[in-house]
């Protein structure tokens, strides 16, 4: 029937098959997978001329900043060669205080007619080792609280020996009153000899000229420049800001690490961005990021035509899958179905077996599984119906030969002593006592049936032991008409009397008590006494050994503690606990049984 409904001209007869159609009707999927590659291959090699187009860029600004640097060098060259300016700062003690300012204003105006030219530069200054100070200004005033040899360009400037050395971006603070943002050439001057040194020369660069070379260069629409020195700290960066306040992070830990004049790529929040770094001579580090998004320019609607024919292939394959899903599914459904009703205990049913493909051969075997189960169910059930009655036969007829004996030997010496009452009573217990052990009623008797059985079987033992035994049956007479097991205590009753009230030599009177109440929804027996207790051995023995290996014990507590379990549950059952001439006591906990 499924075949004539679905697929009539494709007569499949395996699942294989089947998967094998399903994996051919997917080729579609295939040519979207290829289109993909395709796509990633072109926006690669994009991101490829990408990448030289950035290095260039990135070059042309390196060459702009080392032009500029450049001419900080060419003007630390004049003062450098400025024979005033050697003079003044040299270790010349002939200068009077009226020379003194004469070169102080030749030098002045020599630096002011260089900052006439170039509105770059903030300001010159020259300080001599001999204490001598002068700048592009003729009337200075240097900030108090600022000492020249701690600034880090001063410390810099005389561990190069000479050569050029361009600081980080930083406040000046030099000159009083005066708090600009720049970026410091300073170089240590040298005597004419070339060996000594006379100075330091600084020239402030106005960090804005840096910052106009580097923020008109286009990167994209999010792209961007930024500069680092050799330590990390930032030059240039156009959301400086940001980075400061930590609302924004730049990788500048993998910028220290590139190799000059590579590029790597930065996957992050979904962007692709690519890093091109680039050495300057003076210890500066060139970055430029570009967003791959940014590069090429038709890549959404290349993006959007993949997508497109990748969604109509997915509608196709998908009618077709949902047909051929629907034929492949439908008969293992129906097993389904028939696998819940079997979990809900119906063993009774077969599940339909079409055609014998490998759907079917699970048909077969499920409904072989279910007969086998259904046939040993049963037979576990007949198997636990003949132990229960068989263990009840057991119990019922298990009364100690021994025990039988000794009573009927105890009824014929009374008889001799004439004691008629003692022989009249103890004739009529051990009478109940066989009507209560071979009565046909259910296993399930009240409590107050077993406590009269119990009651029997203690009046007995009493007139055999006479003084050497007593006994105390403490009942809560609520539970009295609840149900319990048949023949329940008198294992427990008969264990105390032979393995601990009669082996009590030379000791006081033996005493049995038994005990019975609820908690909660339980019944609690107890069964306890005086005697000379036992061992952890010998409670080993009695509680786990067979009922034949307790022959001489009458009723098997390990089969009174299993019958129980059998026939309330796991849950319940006994303990006992026990001290050697301390004595015994037994716990019986059954359900409440109404």
């Amino acid at each position: 029937m499924l075949k004539d409904r679905f697929f009539p001209l494709f007569p499949l007869k395996s699942i294989q098959s089947n998967i094998s159609l399903a994996f051919s009707m997917l080729i579609l999927a295939a040519i979207v997978l290829t289109s993909l590659v395709s796509y990633q291959v072109s926006v690669a090699a994009v991101e490829r001329n990408s990448k030289g187009y950035i290095e260039e860029i990135i070059k042309q600004v390196n060459l702009n900043i080392q032009s500029y640097v450049d001419n900080m060098e060419n003007i630390s060259l004049l003062a450098l060669t400025n024979k005033d300016v050697k003079y003044y700062i040299s270790d010349n003690n002939f200068i009077s205080a009226e020379n003194r300012r004469t070169y102080e204003k030749q030098i002045s105006d020599l630096f002011q007619a260089i900052l006439y030219t170039r509105k770059d530069i903030a300001s010159i200054m020259v300080f001599g080792y001999n204490g001598r100070f002068v700048s592009d200004r003729r009337i200075t005033t240097l900030n108090p609280n600022t000492k020249t040899e701690d600034q880090e360009w001063y410390q810099l400037a005389k561990a190069a020996g000479g050569r050029s050395v361009v600081s980080a971006p930083h406040v000046q603070s030099l000159i009083e009153n005066e708090y600009r943002w720049v970026v410091s050439l300073s170089r240590e001057l040298k005597s004419t000899d070339g060996i000594k040194a006379d100075g330091v020369l600084l020239v402030d660069l106005n960090l804005s000229v840096i910052n106009d070379i580097c923020e008109n260069i286009n990167l994209g629409k999010k792209g961007y420049l930024f500069i680092v020195d050799n330590e990390g700290h930032i030059v240039y960066h156009p959301q400086q800001q940001l980075i400061d306040s930590k609302l924004r992070t730049e990788r500048i830990a993998e910028v220290l690490q590139a190799p000059s004049g590579q590029s790597f790529v930065v996957n992050e929040g979904g962007d692709k961005r690519i890093y091109s770094v680039q050495d300057t001579n003076f210890g500066w580090r060139i970055a430029g990021v570009a967003y791959s998004d940014d590069l090429i320019a038709n890549k959404e609607g290349l993006r959007n035509s993949i997508i497109f024919y990748s969604l109509c292939g997915l509608a196709i394959t998908l009618l077709i899958s949902i047909g051929l899903s629907h034929r492949l599914s439908k008969p293992i459904k129906v097993l389904q179905s028939d696998m819940k009703q079997v979990e809900k205990g119906n063993f009774n049913i077969q599940t339909e077996i079409g055609q014998m493909n490998e759907i079917g051969q699970l048909g077969r075997s499920f409904n072989l599984m279910v007969s086998r189960t259904k046939f040993l169910m049963e037979e576990t059930i007949l198997n636990q119906e003949n132990k229960r009655k068989s263990e009840l036969l057991l119990l019922q007829s298990q009364i100690n030969p021994h025990f039988l004996y000794n009573t009927l030997d105890s009824i014929v010496w009374m008889a001799e002593q004439k004691q008629h009452e003692e022989v009249v009573l103890m004739t009529s217990a051990l009478a109940k006592l066989f009507r209560a052990s071979i009565t046909k009623e259910k296993e399930l008797v009240p409590i107050r049936v077993e406590i009269e059985h119990i009651t029997n079987y203690l009046l007995i033992q009493k007139m055999r032991y006479n003084d050497e035994l007593n006994y105390v049956i403490d009942m809560d007479e609520s539970i009295l008409d609840y149900k319990t097991l048949k023949i329940l205590l008198q294992p427990f009753v008969e264990n105390a009397i032979y393995h601990g009230i009669r082996n009590m030599y030379g000791m006081d009177d033996g005493l049995i008590t038994i005990r019975g109440r609820q908690a909660g929804d339980q019944i609690i027996f107890e069964v306890e006494d005086n005697g000379q207790g036992m061992s952890a051995e010998q409670l080993g023995k009695l509680l786990y050994s067979n009922l034949e290996d307790n022959a001489n014990q009458g009723i098997g507590i390990r089969n009174v503690n299993e019958r129980i379990k059998l026939y309330f549950g796991h849950e319940y059952g006994i303990q006992i606990r026990s001290e050697i001439e301390e004595g015994t006591c037994i716990t019986i906990v059954i359900p409440k049984l109404d």
